[in-house]
Parts: structure tokens; sequence; C-alpha cells
């Protein structure tokens, strides 16, 4: 029995809980790493807060605002805990943001300058997505006015896999690597990016920062085994709310983080959402999410290696559904050899399934020439990428 017919049933009651989709039976939803949909429970906690205790956080004394309050504070743990933090704000601290790039900006303008010295060196990323490799460019021109030079090296990449080098890393590292930024899954190849292997190239001091936009939601996350220092998400990547995400901080290689700034007031619906949003993730499974989600990947890949037509971005030895190496986690990304990607999204929108077809925000290093981007969720059925396979043969 394969993963998509052992999991048949218990995919069938998930999407079931998402009114978009049912809603609209005739559309394919395949654009889930820009914004995943929103399940019922999530709608339904929002209006229900925005209607029975809506008020500011901390600022309050009476019985709504005591609530609220409470409701920050609870979902900061409740963050903790969904990472794996083993002693949920012990040491650690969960920071509300509008989602990863300001998350990963408030590390970087409100940590990085403080850790760093005159000297020392940082690892960035520079073929994953911009928010990921901007904000660190940012970091070094500020401390560049301060009279701190700082130098940024590229984090290597296997030309064949599109995953980290890491050997090569390893070859790069010096008693003045500070820092390292990278991505747990990738936005445009769909690849678990091995962090676990950063850290035994970089060894046990070095800060390492994650963008786990594509992970957090889809997959088990795990800051312990990880081993890192910040993780940074999306809310409204994983169920929640658009205006919605966190930054986990450790806090133990180099100073606490503490955002810069006059906090102002949070985005109060977006956090209530976001708690439902984890615990719908929990119930659900996020370990069954994501055999859904890679076996529904492998099925499109493997029909896609059977069509000349297409390149498959990323690592070729993945595109069999029975390969040997990691499968894509829900993102397949292609191009047509004779359509331009932009008009081949229109083609597929006219076909009902809904796609992304640009250069997906990628930093200075990754794709030059515009693609197409599948990424599946839970609420994906094994018929829809049946039907996208069809009209790409159609072509």
């Amino acid at each position: 029995m394969t993963t998509l017919d052992a999991l048949r049933d218990w995919h069938r009651g998930l999407r079931a809980q998402f009114p978009l989709i049912t809603g609209h039976p005739d559309q394919a939803y395949l654009d889930s790493a820009a914004t995943s949909q929103k399940p019922r429970a999530v709608l339904d906690t929002v209006q229900r807060y925005l209607t029975t205790a809506n008020a500011n956080a901390g600022r309050g004394t009476y019985t709504w605002a005591n609530a609220t309050t409470a409701l920050v504070e609870r979902t900061r743990a409740r963050v903790a805990r969904f990472l794996g933090d083993p002693e949920p704000l012990r040491r650690s601290g969960v920071h509300f943001t509008s989602g990863a790039t300001e998350g990963l900006r408030a590390v970087a303008r409100d940590w990085l300058p403080h850790h760093l010295r005159d000297g020392d060196e940082i690892i960035v990323p520079f073929a994953d997505h911009q928010a990921n490799a901007l904000p660190w460019l940012e970091a070094q021109q500020l401390l560049a006015r301060q009279g701190v030079r700082v130098t940024v090296r590229e984090l290597p990449y296997d030309p064949a896999s599109r995953d980290y080098d890491h050997v090569a890393l390893a070859g790069l590292v010096t008693e003045r690597t500070a820092f390292v930024a990278a991505t747990h899954v990738h936005h445009v190849y769909g690849a678990d990016m091995n962090v676990h292997r950063i850290r035994a190239a970089v060894g046990p001091e070095v800060p390492i920062c994650l963008d786990a936009a594509q992970s957090v939601g889809h997959l088990p996350v795990d800051v312990t085994a990880l081993d890192v220092d910040f993780v940074a998400f999306s809310g409204h990547k994983a169920m929640g709310l658009p205006g919605t995400g966190a930054v986990w901080a450790r806090n133990t290689r180099g100073p606490a983080f503490t955002p810069g700034g006059w906090a102002g007031t949070p985005n109060t619906c977006g956090i209530a959402g976001l708690e439902t949003a984890l615990d719908w993730l929990d119930a659900a499974g996020t370990d069954r999410i994501r055999r859904w989600n890679t076996a529904l990947a492998a099925r499109l890949t493997d029909g896609l290696r059977t069509l000349d037509a297409y390149e498959v971005l990323g690592c070729r030895l993945s595109l069999a559904a029975d390969s040997e190496v990691q499968q894509r986690e829900g993102i397949v990304t292609f191009r047509h050899r004779g359509i331009g990607s932009n008009d081949l999204g229109f083609v597929l929108a006219s076909h009902g399934l809904l796609v992304r077809s640009d250069g997906h925000c990628q930093a200075r290093a990754g794709e030059s020439e515009s693609s197409v981007r599948v990424s599946l969720h839970v609420y994906n059925s094994p018929e829809e990428v049946d039907r996208l396979l069809s009209v790409l043969r159609s072509l």
C-alpha cells in the first residue's frame, strides 16, 4: 500500500476543513509555499476573538485586556513547544513579527551588530530567498558605517543537488567565523537542506539562524535536533493569518535576543489564529503532513520525468518516486523548454491550476530565469496532481 493510499481517509477528513478549498472544487490551489489556506478552526477562533474579547495586550487591567495579554504570552510558549524547545522560554525567547522576513531582519538589525567585532566573518546563502540574504548585507553596511569591518562569505552549494556543500563549508570556517544564516527547506528546489550537517561543519560555538518559512507547518521542526540559535517563520504559511510570524531565539550563544525599539500593538487576532493553527497542525500530525506532501511531490516528479519538454529544477536524482535520495518537501519547480514560464502559468490558471510563475524572490546567486513552482499541502489530492500532469502532457 502506498503512502497516499494509507493516508487517504485521513486526508479526506482534513481537506473537508478548508472552506476555500471545498467551496471551489474546480480550482486546484497549488501555491502553498506563498501562503497556506486556513482551516475552519482558525477562522472560527479569529471570529470568536474579535467578537468576544478583542482588546490590546499589556495595556489594561479589565477582563478583555487581561485575556488578550494572557493569549499573547500563552502563544509564545505554544510556539516554543511546537518547535521542540525542551524548556519553553526558560532561557529561550519567542518574539512575534509580521512574518519570516521581518523576523530575519530583526535578528540582523537588533542582535547581529551586538555580536560581531571588527574582522569577523559571516556566511550567507545567496541562492536562497532574498529575505535570508539582504538583511545580513544590511547589517554589514550598518556596521561599516560604525567602523566595524565584517566579511560576508557565500554559503557554498553542491551544483548537482543544490543542497549546501557541507565539505566546502567546513573549508570556509575560520576562527573569525561568527555567524551562519541557512534555510531549512528551499523555497524553489523543495529540498531539506540538511542543517544538522551545517552544525557539524562550523562547530559547536557558531550561532546559526534558520529561515523556516517552508518547514514550520509542513514537517516536524525540532530545535534540539537542529541545534540552531534562531528560527524565523511565517504564520500565514502554517495555516495562520497573514501578518503573523515569530522568531524563536535560543539565547545561549552570544547575547540574548531582544527586538529593538518600542514594540507597539501586537497582531492580537493573528496571534489568536496562530495558537489555533499550531494546535490544528499537532492534531493532524506534522509527520503525516510531511509524508503526504512528499508523496504528492514524488507523484508529480515521477510524471514530469517522462515528459522531455520539461526541466525540473534541483536534484535530478530525486525525480523518480522510488528514488533512494530524499524527496522534495512538497515543492516542485520546473520550466517548459519552449513556452515561457509566465505564459505557462496563465495556461495552467485557465485550467483551474493555480501555481506561481516568476523568479520566486531568489537572491543574487539563484536561478536567472523564471520558472513554474507547484507547492503542495495537506488539502491537495492525487487527483489534482494528475489533472496538472494531464494538462502539462497536452502542451
